[in-house]
């Protein structure tokens, strides 16, 4: 892994780094639907924050499928049956480049994470964010956890959109939420 041509944001201490589903489902277009075209020009720069911020102070996050949240989930899986695979499936395996950043891992069947992280890094965390999906998972754990108190920076070139439009327009909404959240 090279280093990352953007310099990363300095480490806040007593801060926690969030990496958000760093995992094969979004890491790789090419390996599903939902894979980000943006994740690998990211990828070093997390790397590069997760060793700054070392594995005590890391926490990577994992989305799994969990059909039986019912409600809306239904139809989301109907929309998208391949991902209705077990927790082991390599689909969502993190990335091997960042399977070992992190001492916590949160794994949840929500594109937000808030509730899982709050009890890692408490309520009143300072955050910085990276991860995957910008305009999903990173938007859906961003917004609660500035909502219950938490100070978050999102490191807007540790993460990776859908597409490069949707990414922007995720971390315009965000910015909104300051100064809650900053986008850096």
């Amino acid at each position: 892994m090279t280093a990352p041509a953007t310099p990363v944001p300095e480490v806040v201490d007593g801060g926690w780094l969030v990496v958000v589903d760093p995992q094969a489902i979004f890491a790789d277009p090419t390996t599903s639907a939902w894979g980000s075209p943006m994740w690998t020009e990211v990828a070093p720069r997390i790397a590069a924050l997760a060793e700054a911020y070392g594995p005590e102070r890391t926490v990577v996050t994992r989305f799994v499928a969990d059909p039986s949240l019912g409600g809306s989930w239904g139809p989301y899986y109907d929309a998208w049956p391949f991902a209705l695979v077990p927790d082991e499936d390599p689909l969502y395996a993190v990335v091997p480049e960042l399977a070992n950043v992190a001492v916590h891992v949160v794994t949840m069947g929500t594109f937000g994470k808030w509730p899982g992280l709050r009890e890692v890094v408490g309520d009143d965390a300072h955050l910085t964010v990276t991860g995957v999906s910008t305009d999903c998972c990173v938007l859906s754990t961003v917004l609660p956890a500035a909502d219950a108190g938490a100070t978050l920076r999102v490191y807007a070139a540790g993460c990776a959109g859908s597409t490069t439009e949707n990414h922007e327009r995720a971390l315009g909404a965000m910015a909104l939420y300051g100064p809650q959240v900053a986008v850096v």
